[in-house]
This record gives structure tokens, C-alpha cells and sequence, in this order.
């Protein structure tokens, strides 16, 4: 446990704290039992030892990585009784989906500890309840982190402090941006290619981030998901077929075919690579979650994971739709539009170019024409830009 505790510090020690993402707020962290879902890369092993750093006692914490070659040779509930019994009080253990038996053992930290408060991260994945042992639904509080809004990448790259905006704000083009001598539309060009992740002021961005979706499906999903050797190619190839084919419609008797697959088996994978983050699934209003029959579309969770696979030619209007669907689904459900594209919160929105007409929005009671390429909001045409302050 020495060599842990050594680590943890020098690590804590190497956390900057001069920009604490928002999403840490929305988080109680008096819960007993919390989990902290989200892609690789968006931030929360950062956040964790930032929130360390800032309000907890550090001789009563630990933080640990599940898949430290420690836990080679000893279990988490053991190290989590040690370290209880040395006056610990909060133990924090990232990338937990990578610890086989995980939910078992935390369940027994939970129920003969109680004294003990425990937080994990882990890859959105976890959110499929599949390759669980033990059912954590009563005891833990989970909480997805996204990947930076457009309003976030704002403030980690100029050092502002721009707030959030409700929707009601962002329809009347009431954000918070400081125009003047910047101006909005050379940002988001940055954004859209390199600043949805909070390394992106690393060299080779894209490289990093394709490597880290690559291990993700090559890695996370197959071990959590139990898929033999043979599956997980399948998965692999899926996951390229349908980022060449994005905003996707599925169709799975083709899909199937061609990947020589069960056609029951599609919609399992279809959903691992949705609940990993690397996929929005745009569903009519009335569908039930997970039903791959009722999916109206399938989109890449954000534009960097496009350049990141090489699909800079991509239509803008699928990098369009892509934005919007992502930014909104964090705050709102966003479902198809029967005579649009989308409809979040009984309003309907058409996304398009700059000379995108409203002639969709015709028969819609409440409408408005989403925009790219404009820097101010004027009657029913609003930036796409600030849809990216939802959060």
C-alpha cells in the first residue's frame, strides 16, 4: 500500500487546479458510493485529483488506477480494508472496467465498510450492466462526464470565464461571449477539429485520440462485454463501417450481412459502441432506449472523433447535426423531427448552411433555423455556435 500512497501524492502533486471543469458541481459528493462514467480522455482522472486537492483531507484519501500492477497479486475490497483500518476515510479507484469482478468487491466495500466512502471512474461502458456480478443500482450514484462544451474549450484555451446559457438564452442570442476583437466563428472552426478533449494543447491531438478510440474497441468494450477474439474484429470493422456511413440509418439485415454476423447480435453491438461514447443514437419520440429498430440515425459522438478517423471530408451537415445533437443531449432528450431534424423539448430545429431556408419549419407550433457561419442570433436564426454553451 506504501508504494500506492507515494504514487497517488506525486500525482496530486502534478495536478493543476487553475481550471476545474463545471461538471464537477453538478456532482454529491457526499454519496457514499459514486461512479464517474465518460470516453477516455474527457477529463476525470483530472477532475478526481483535482477535487482531492482542493477539499479533501489528503492523509484520509487514496487514489488508485484498477489496473496498477499492484492488483496483479491483491483485490481492491482487501487494499480498501487496509487502508480503512489505517483511519481512511475516501477511497478513489479509476479505470475500475478494467478490474475483473469490480462490481462484486464493491459491493462488499459498501456493505462491511460503511464508514468508508468510495468514488470510481471507468469507461462509459458500464453503463451496459453487462459483465456485472453484482447489481449496484440501490447503492451508487453514477454521473456520465461529456467531452468539452464549445463554451469550456473557450475558457481552458483564452483563460476566460464564460458562464453557461439556458436554452431560452440561446434562442434570444443571449450568451455569453465577449465579441469585439474576437470573434466567435474562427473559435469554433478550432473546436470543431481539435477541442472537444482537454489534452488538446498536446502535440499530435488526433493521433492521441484515435489511438484512444482504437483502444476502446479494441480493448474496453470486448473485455467488459466478455467477446471473444473473433467478436471483437467484427466489432472493430463495425465500428469503421458505420463512422464511413455517419449520420447512419440502420438497416440491419444489410449491416449484418455484411459483416457476416447474427442479425440479433447487431443491436448488442451497435449498442457497445453507444454506450462507450463513441456514438449519439437519435431516436423517434416515442421509442424506448436501446431499441436499435427504432434508432432514426446513428452519429459519432463529436466532430474530433471524425478528424481523428480520417473523415475530414465528411459533409458539413453532418458535422452540423453531429455538434448540435451532442451539446443538446446533455441537458435536454433530443428525438427526430418528423418534419425537421431534431426536436428537443417540444421546439423544432432545422440545422443547416448559412442560406438555410425555414420552409421545413413551416408546420411546426415553436421552430427555429440552427446556422452555421453566422455570429449573432437574428429572428429564428440562431448560430450553431451557441448551442455549444448548453453546458
Amino acid at each position: 500500500m506504501d508504494a500506492l500512497l507515494q504514487t497517488f501524492r506525486i500525482q496530486l502533486d502534478l495536478t493543476p487546479t487553475d481550471y476545474v471543469r463545471s461538471f464537477h458541481d453538478g456532482i454529491n459528493w457526499k454519496n457514499r458510493l459514486i461512479g464517474i462514467l465518460g470516453q477516455k480522455g474527457v477529463g476525470k482522472s483530472t477532475m478526481i485529483l483535482q477535487h482531492i486537492k482542493l477539499y479533501d483531507n489528503i492523509e484520509e484519501s487514496l487514489y488508485i488506477q484498477a489496473d496498477d500492477f499492484y492488483f496483479a497479486g491483491h483485490k481492491i475490497y482487501d487494499l480498501a480494508l487496509a487502508f480503512f483500518q489505517r483511519g481512511g476515510k475516501k477511497l478513489y479507484i479509476d479505470e475500475i472496467h478494467k478490474y475483473v469482478g469490480w462490481t462484486t468487491e464493491i459491493k462488499m466495500i459498501y456493505d462491511q465498510l460503511p464508514l468508508l466512502q468510495v468514488v470510481y471512474s471507468g469507461s462509459s461502458i458500464l453503463d451496459l450492466k453487462k459483465g456485472a456480478k453484482a447489481d449496484l443500482s440501490r447503492r451508487t450514484i453514477e454521473y456520465t462526464m461529456p467531452v468539452l462544451s464549445f463554451r469550456e474549450y473557450l475558457n481552458i484555451s483564452q483563460g476566460w470565464n464564460l458562464k453557461p446559457s439556458s436554452l431560452e438564452d440561446i434562442l434570444s442570442g443571449k450568451v455569453d461571449f465577449p465579441y469585439g476583437e474576437h470573434r466567435p466563428i474562427k473559435y469554433y472552426q478550432e473546436y470543431l477539429r481539435y477541442g472537444c478533449y482537454p489534452y488538446f494543447t498536446e502535440e499530435d491531438f488526433l493521433i492521441k485520440l484515435k489511438q484512444a478510440i482504437n483502444a476502446t474497441v479494441e480493448d474496453d468494450i470486448p473485455r467488459y462485454a466478455e467477446m471473444t477474439v473473433a467478436a471483437s474484429a467484427k466489432l472493430k470493422k463495425l465500428m469503421y463501417m458505420l463512422a464511413q456511413s455517419v449520420p447512419y440509418k440502420p438497416n440491419n439485415t444489410t449491416l449484418a450481412r455484411d459483416l457476416d454476423i447474427s442479425r440479433n447480435i447487431l443491436p448488442d453491438y451497435i449498442e457497445y459502441l453507444e454506450k462507450s461514447g463513441l456514438f449519439n443514437a437519435l431516436r423517434e419520440k416515442s421509442t424506448g432506449d436501446g431499441i436499435l429498430q427504432k434508432v432514426e440515425k446513428l452519429y459519432l459522438d463529436n466532430s474530433n472523433i471524425i478528424y481523428a478517423l480520417g473523415l475530414d471530408k465528411s459533409d458539413e451537415g453532418t458535422i452540423r447535426e453531429t455538434m448540435f445533437l451532442m451539446w443538446m443531449k446533455q441537458n435536454y432528450s433530443v428525438y427526430s423531427s418528423k418534419i425537421s431534424d431534431f426536436e428537443v423539448d417540444g421546439i423544432t430545429f432545422e440545422v443547416g448552411g448559412r442560406n438555410k431556408t425555414g420552409r421545413q419549419l413551416k408546420d411546426a407550433d415553436k421552430g427555429y433555423i440552427v446556422k452555421d457561419n453566422i455570429e449573432y442570433a437574428v429572428g429564428k436564426n440562431v448560430p450553431i455556435w451557441m448551442f455549444g454553451f448548453n453546458y
